[in-house]
């Protein structure tokens, strides 16, 4: 909390804020004293609209009446639970340590408590899940009628416990045609519920769209504190150290905490937004494109990239917007690739 609070009053002008964003990490698991001084510096610089939205990221089980109270006197709105899954087994592979009943009663209390708008974050194909059985998570799921989903299939990134146990063989990897398969699900199912699926990975009833998340995919400016954050001002991406003692250290001592620097320019700039902007399903408006980066949509997505693209049906141009098909959404890594291949010149980094 000191190091977080020497980094905000680094900012010299009080910032007004249309969303607001605690988490990743898990802030409940700070106390409420905690969560009072984190409120104290954050009024520090910063001056949250009327109207803002509000979203903390919450372990289900660090959920009570008086968390939720000290959660509202911090200014959120809006919860992220991390629930991943209600089905015992699979928090058991996935290494949580919640149970049904603590997410059945977090959203219960956050409800009841006045928290405007709750969000639940699932995962498909854990180690040896089925498809039937992520049809039953997703249904156990909306009957507690929270307001907005967000569905990820799991990774195995380098370095984490789950990398390790799959380099020994310990855990059994969905196949790939499966995975498919429990995305297409997650999307009809949802769909058929009344649910507008609006970005890749998120869904949400009507009136509860992430805004801030969707400033990220617009390509919109953002700043970010405490370790690991990562902010995007000004076409400069600076991520602070993943370490929390090495960032506390970094702060202590007067030294910049960002462990990396990059620097977006060009013609590589307006093609990440435009993959970025992809995500949402509403597409990206193309002369918005050009205003924001310069460059016009032929300049960005060259005629021969565009070809494949629409031959294979994997983006459509209607009304000034461009935006991935149903085919495309399924295979938007490989329509993210492409835009970006031979993507050389226009970055430039230093740490």
């Amino acid at each position: 909390m000191d190091a977080l609070e020497a980094e905000v009053a680094q900012l010299t002008d009080v910032v007004e804020l249309d969303t607001l964003f605690f988490g990743g990490g898990t802030p409940s698991h700070l106390t409420p004293p905690q969560l009072i001084r984190l409120k104290q510096i954050v009024e520090s610089r910063f001056v949250v609209g009327r109207d803002a939205e509000v979203t903390a990221e919450c372990n289900p089980n660090d959920i009570d009446a008086e968390k939720i109270d000290a959660l509202i006197g911090l200014g959120v709105n809006r919860i992220s639970l991390g629930v991943q899954s209600l089905n015992a087994d699979k928090l058991k592979r996935l290494e949580r340590d919640h149970s049904a009943d603590d997410v059945s009663r977090a959203i219960d209390l956050a409800q009841r408590g006045g928290i405007s708008s709750v969000s639940m974050d699932l995962i498909f194909a854990a180690p040896s899940e089925t498809l039937s059985e992520w049809c039953l998570d997703l249904d156990a799921a909306l009957a507690l009628e929270p307001d907005h989903i967000s569905t990820y299939e799991l990774t195995y990134e380098k370095g984490t416990q789950f990398w390790n146990r799959l380099r020994r063989g310990d855990l059994a990897v969905s196949d790939e045609e499966v995975r498919a398969d429990m995305y297409e699900h997650s999307i009809e199912r949802l769909e058929a519920g009344g649910w507008q699926q609006y970005e890749l990975s998120s869904f949400a009833k009507a009136g509860h769209q992430c805004r801030h998340n969707k400033n990220y995919w617009n390509g919109d400016d953002y700043l970010a504190f405490g370790s690991g954050a990562s902010r995007f001002v000004g076409g400069q991406r600076s991520t602070n150290h993943q370490s929390p003692l090495t960032y506390m250290k970094r702060i202590e001592a007067g030294e910049c905490p960002a462990a990396d620097v990059e620097t977006l320019a060009g013609i590589a700039a307006a093609r990440e937004r435009l993959v970025v902007g992809l995500r949402l399903l509403g597409g990206v408006n193309i002369q918005s494109l050009k205003t924001a980066t310069g460059f016009a949509l032929d300049e960005v997505l060259d005629e021969s990239k565009a070809q494949v693209l629409l031959a294979h049906k994997l983006i459509e141009l209607t009304a000034g917007v461009v935006r991935l098909t149903k085919k495309g959404v399924m295979l938007c890594d490989s329509v993210a690739g492409l835009i970006l291949k031979d993507d050389v010149g226009g970055r430039s980094s230093d740490s």
